[in-house]
């Protein structure tokens, strides 16, 4: 005779549920009344209202910090939807080799972030491989300031992002590939269409809600973008902090005894509505193509 215990379910279900509620959930709630505090590591601190998000509004350092954001999804954007597809294009061919090509393209995914960002600090600085290089070869006079100067910075942070992004994102593409219908190639060859005709019109709907989740994901790694720019800026931020994404914000203004969790803390709600808005805005766009 079976035995029907109810609290069976649960059992199994607890470990899982008490580590959502005390590692997620509540600093997730933590934050949020934090936010409306002066809090200290050391200390303590009381309720101070609204004061963290009026300085928010007056913060210099934010506003840069959102722009190099915003600029950091807008250039990856487009450059880690495409290329990774191209690339699974190419390396989906069975062609004589094509496993070497694949690993090559995917080894970049496997190191770490901090290893390869190291390694483009030394190979950009001013007595680096590029500019020594570039010097040799008479191309330039002098050295390029990659990593002194706020735009060039920013540029080669997002240079590196895209390297390190092309081989992860070539994986899921290559997934989706694989449930493009060969037939619909087959029928448009047929019908007489040219390759890139057949990659507009059978590939690329075919990959289109992978495209759209690729999408959300690269927005959210760009506006929460941390390594690279910390470390290409030698945790400084650039010339004047300009080069800050508001993760390096949130972890200057928490940092050491005297840091201001509570500012930090709206530092982080900002920085979740930021993440929010592309999310929703590129659901509600693979919806209407859902529906139409």
């Amino acid at each position: 005779m079976r035995s029907n215990r109810w609290f069976t379910p649960w059992v199994l279900v607890i470990p899982a549920l008490t580590w959502l509620l005390v590692f997620n959930l509540w600093p997730s709630i933590n934050t949020v009344i934090l936010s409306f505090t002066n809090a200290r590591p050391i200390g303590g601190g009381h309720f101070v209202g609204l004061k963290n998000f009026e300085t928010l509004l007056h913060d210099e350092q934010l506003r840069w910090a959102l722009l190099n954001s915003v600029i950091y999804m807008v250039v990856c954007l487009p450059f880690l939807t495409v290329l990774p597809l191209l690339l699974a294009v190419l390396v989906e061919k069975k062609l004589p080799g094509i496993t070497f090509f694949r690993t090559a393209f995917y080894t970049p995914v496997v190191a770490s972030a901090v290893v390869v960002a190291l390694i483009w600090q030394w190979i950009l600085d001013d007595r680096g491989l590029v500019n020594g290089l570039a010097e040799k070869l008479g191309v330039i006079s002098g050295p390029l300031p990659f990593l002194s100067d706020q735009w060039l910075l920013l540029l080669s942070a997002i240079s590196l992002t895209v390297w390190k992004g092309l081989g992860y994102y070539m994986i899921i593409y290559l997934a989706a590939l694989g449930n493009v219908g060969r037939e619909l190639h087959e029928a448009a060859a047929v019908d007489g269409a040219s390759p890139l005709r057949r990659f507009i019109h059978v590939t690329i709907p075919g990959v289109r809600g992978t495209m759209i989740l690729i999408s959300i994901l690269i927005s959210v790694s760009a506006l929460r973008v941390f390594s690279e720019l910390f470390i290409l800026s030698g945790g400084k931020g650039g010339p004047g902090g300009r080069d800050n994404s508001v993760v390096m914000l949130i972890q200057q203004y928490s940092q050491g005894f005297e840091g201001n969790l509570g500012y930090a803390s709206a530092l982080s709600i900002v920085l979740f509505f930021v993440t929010v808005v592309p999310m929703l805005v590129l659901a509600r766009l693979n919806r209407r193509g859902a529906e139409a």
